[in-house]
């Protein structure tokens, strides 16, 4: 396997130019790729290009060769919001949803969140989510990073998102996605967390109009229920 690596700002047109401090450190100290080894490197914007690692003691530079406008993207526009999850979880639920094609990550905070963040550890968090996204796409191919937007309560996302297409993962929910109709548009897809959605949170969601789906006679965990709703998603209506 060619080792892919994300290059932050716009990828130049063609030559050779120096990479990143932290990029080169990845490539050269942690994966030991030598000088004249072969990579893809890809900017986030689309499309992706053939590179050559040129290594000359401290520097490291890369010598551009063939672009390619390959993308890589779901024709399905799912939003995964996902209520905060403790531990390593969001880590995981982050890095699987983003191979499973999700357009952006929505962190909320819920009544029964284990997890609390505010201020400037909330912004740390997220910024570290999203290069668990960067990651993520590095090996699973992507051209496009999805974004890991903002952490915000839950009912300041639905004050905002009323008019939207909102699927609830609900135990007991009066319908499956299998006798759903196509969406047309952007879905939002809402997960809770260790503890469930509280009585107060469903009447919202209820109110603003979202539908409550079930995945099976199975209670699922946090981190597995929203990864399971997206391939059912991407299988019925998606690229699977």
């Amino acid at each position: 396997m060619i080792s892919r690596f994300h290059f932050p700002g716009r990828l130049p047109d063609a030559g050779q130019f120096e990479l990143p401090e932290a990029l080169a450190h990845h490539a050269v100290r942690v994966l030991r790729l030598r000088d004249g080894e072969a990579v893809v490197l890809f900017d986030g914007l689309g499309g992706e290009a053939d590179a050559t690692l040129v290594v000359e003691g401290r520097r490291v530079s890369a010598r551009l060769g063939a672009r390619r406008d390959t993308e890589r993207e779901s024709p399905l526009q799912v939003v995964l919001v996902q209520a905060l999850a403790a531990g390593d979880k969001m880590d995981w639920v982050v890095q699987k949803a983003v191979e499973l094609g999700v357009s952006a990550i929505q962190p909320v905070q819920a009544e029964r969140s284990v997890l609390r963040l505010a201020g400037e550890r909330a912004d740390k968090r997220v910024a570290h989510w999203q290069q668990v996204a960067v990651a993520a796409c590095e090996q699973c191919g992507r051209n496009r990073i999805p974004a890991l937007r903002a952490l915000q309560p839950v009912t300041h996302w639905l004050a905002a998102h009323r008019d939207a297409l909102n699927y609830v993962l609900a135990p007991g929910g009066a319908a499956s996605f299998g006798e759903e109709a196509a969406p047309q548009g952007m879905v939002h897809l809402l997960v809770g967390p260790e503890g469930g959605w509280s009585d107060a949170e469903m009447a919202a969601f209820d109110a603003a109009g979202c539908r409550r789906v079930r995945l099976g006679p199975r209670v699922l965990r946090t981190e597995t229920a929203g990864l399971a709703a997206i391939a059912a998603l991407q299988a019925r209506w998606g690229d699977f």
